[in-house]
């Protein structure tokens, strides 16, 4: 975000129904899988309420068959962009001054090709905001193509899981119901000799509408400037 003038607060109104994307990609130690293991959003429409089922792995999402292989300990990107296919760098992943973290939730599962993600989540990778470059998750995604990289905590156990991609867009957040919360979940099957099964949080539940890293106005640098990323604390192994 490069101002908080109230010019840049109208023009973020404005664009409000602009630069609605989705995470679609998934890269495991540098090699593109594509979409084949990702529950596909049915459009680039964000969820708004964090009440809903939806905010787990989005509105109308169903399970495939597909399953990527991940090693505990490895490195996964995911990729947003916004319309199905377009991988161009030439565009902006998120666009119409959609600011906002971006966060990336595990869940052991049994069976990752049928659980709807009613069970535990914890939390592997984030970016809120950081005063000194003056950057938030959703430029970082921009900069690089869309690709934001976590490495697997090294002694999750292994089995099945989701992993839940979310970027969270707060340019109207400023009342409540405003964030735009868009996720997409990936099915993996985790290899590796850990033993580690984090406690996490459901979804809902995780989310209140009034919590400050979700109800805030970002064009007053005093709100942002100890951003408060939703959610649980980080487990890094």
């Amino acid at each position: 975000m490069k101002s908080f003038t109230t010019a840049f607060g109208l023009l973020a109104g404005a664009t409000s129904v602009l630069g609605h994307s989705t995470f679609q990609e998934m890269w495991v130690d540098g090699v593109d899988k594509v979409s084949t293991c990702a529950r596909l959003p049915l459009s680039n429409n964000p969820v708004t309420s964090v009440t809903t089922n939806d905010i787990r792995c989005n509105a109308g999402t169903v399970p495939v068959t597909p399953l990527c292989t991940v090693d505990a300990g490895g490195n996964v990107t995911v990729e947003m962009h916004a319309q199905p296919g377009d991988r161009s760098c030439a565009n902006q992943a998120i666009g119409g001054n959609h600011y906002g973290p971006i966060l990336v939730y595990m869940s052991k599962v049994a069976n990752a090709a049928t659980d709807v993600g009613a069970g535990s989540w914890f939390k592997v990778d984030e970016f809120g905001y950081d005063v000194a470059t003056n950057k938030w998750g959703t430029d970082l995604l921009n900069d690089n193509c869309g690709k934001r990289s976590f490495k697997v905590p090294a002694d999750l156990a292994p089995g099945n899981y989701l992993v839940r991609a979310e970027a969270i867009a707060l340019h109207t957040a400023s009342t409540a119901g405003g964030a735009q919360f868009y996720m997409t979940c990936f099915q993996i099957n985790l290899t590796g000799t850990g033993t580690k099964t984090p406690a996490g949080v459901s979804f809902p539940g995780a989310y209140k509408a009034t919590d400050p890293g979700i109800l805030i106005n970002i064009y007053q640098a005093s709100n942002i400037a100890n951003y408060q990323i939703p959610g649980p604390a980080l487990f890094t192994g």
